[in-house]
């Protein structure tokens, strides 16, 4: 009798089912004709049923992987592929996150018929972005701009962009990448321009912290470099205790051992916002991350994140 499946459970979104296609090539290529076989099972969650609310009113990230988190602690699926910006600070108790993919582009697209970039957009143009870390920097840059909720996969803010609904919007160019729409973009944004969300462009695959033959099959999959990159980000986040009521920004990059961290976070307003940067270590990541949260909640002051709530 044939081994049963190793199944991989995914929302069911076109960027969501080209990650977990990704992964399940990816192990098939590591592991050879005498490795496991591996299908999907694609799981709704929350956040894909509830489309008209913004996710922040809702209970946040966790609303993009609740029911795939119970359907892997029931052994329904042996594995799940997230994206990991959508992963919560704490995952499930009895979960891990066995392997982050190698991470590749971080930064975020703008995209408009009406303007080649964010500036040259007229005054009161209407900017359509679901991320409040987006709403937030936007309005930092522009704050004569108008900024509205825009929820959706990527295909559905094209749409929504084409129907009119927005004069521009942005989008991550790593989604766009993926689902070969990377000419759509009108223009990619710098991260010192528009800094991008903690862990933005990493796919990360998560199983059981108990099952020691799963985790054995992702290791090969897992890239050292943005496992660091995304514990550094995390790590920062944590610190924070960052969620989707609070505009939070966050990025760290790797060069021969050394570790720079940028870290943002704003009101929703844009009107007021602390920055930080700090180096290192690659190998004191997580200790960096958590020490640029300290020391930006310091500058920030104790009310800062308490007005936000």
């Amino acid at each position: 009798m044939p081994a049963s499946p190793l199944l991989i459970g995914s929302r069911g979104s076109p960027l969501a089912l080209w990650q977990a296609e990704h992964v399940r090539a990816l192990l098939l290529d590591a592991h050879g004709p005498d490795g496991p076989k591996v299908e999907l099972k694609v799981i709704t969650t929350s956040g894909d049923r509830i489309q008209d609310q913004p996710l922040r009113e809702l209970g946040g990230k966790g609303l993009f992987t609740k029911e795939i988190d119970a359907a892997l602690l029931r052994g329904d699926i042996a594995l799940a592929v997230h994206s990991m910006k959508d992963l919560p600070t704490e995952l499930p108790e009895g979960t891990c996150i066995a392997a982050v993919l190698p991470r590749h582009e971080v930064r975020d697209a703008f995209i408009s018929h009406e303007a080649g970039s964010l500036e040259a957009l007229p005054a009161g143009a209407v900017v359509g972005t679901a991320s409040l870390r987006r709403q937030a920097q936007v309005r930092r840059i522009r704050p004569d701009l108008r900024v509205t909720d825009f929820r959706g996969n990527v295909e559905t803010r094209l749409r929504k962009l084409e129907r009119g609904e927005a004069d521009a919007t942005l989008l991550s160019m790593a989604g766009l990448d993926r689902l070969g729409l990377a000419d759509r973009a009108t223009a990619v944004l710098s991260t010192d321009h528009m800094l991008p969300a903690v862990a933005q462009g990493a796919i990360g695959v998560a199983c059981r912290s108990d099952d020691a033959e799963t985790r054995a099959l992702l290791a090969p999959l897992n890239d050292p470099a943005a496992e660091t990159s995304v514990a550094c980000e995390r790590a920062f986040l944590t610190k924070l205790d960052g969620s989707c009521r609070t505009p939070i920004a966050g990025l760290a990059e790797i060069a021969d051992g050394a570790l720079r961290f940028r870290g943002m976070i704003l009101t929703p307003d844009g009107g007021e916002w602390h920055e930080i940067e700090m180096t290192g270590k690659a190998e004191d990541a997580w200790r960096i991350g958590q020490d640029a949260g300290d020391d930006l909640l310091t500058r920030a002051g104790p009310q800062f994140l308490a007005k936000l709530g």
